[in-house]
């Protein structure tokens, strides 16, 4: 069966850092798939707070998620600190790729993740240009 591999680029725009809390374990007494996911969110939210942006607010866009990919690699537990290296990637005309490498207190690698995020008009429901103001300072930091 193929696997998704998710590649992280060299650089890094911006760190996370957000602890594992009981709600975010599952059965198995890990960190569940669907926390992960909250987490990454959540670490997007700072991404973008970091540059002055929302995700409704990019430049005189907002922003819809167009898929994501989660490579795992460990497990997370209560009580971890989870440090998420977030970068741009793979800008395109319409928006890009944030990558995610999350990594326990140990420096053990939790997971590997990827966000296709897409420039949206909410009041039209349709897909925007990137503005060239969000790509010039994502390419600046780059």
């Amino acid at each position: 069966m193929a696997r998704i591999k998710v590649t992280i680029p060299e650089r890094t725009h911006f760190t996370a850092t957000i602890p594992v809390r009981v709600t975010d374990l599952n059965y198995g007494n890990h960190l569940g798939n669907d926390a992960l996911l909250s987490i990454l969110h959540e670490a997007r939210m700072q991404l973008l707070g970091h540059f002055g942006w929302s995700e409704l607010q990019i430049g005189g866009a907002s922003m819809i998620m167009a898929d994501v990919a989660i490579e795992y690699k460990g497990e997370g537990f209560y009580g971890d600190v989870l440090t998420i290296h977030l970068a741009f990637d793979d800008i395109s005309k319409y928006g890009f790729d944030i990558t995610y490498n999350v990594l326990n207190q140990h420096d053990k690698e939790v997971a590997r993740a990827k966000t296709g995020m897409l420039c949206f008009n909410y009041n039209e429901r349709k897909l925007m240009t990137l503005p060239d103001e969000v790509k010039a300072k994502i390419e600046t930091k780059a």
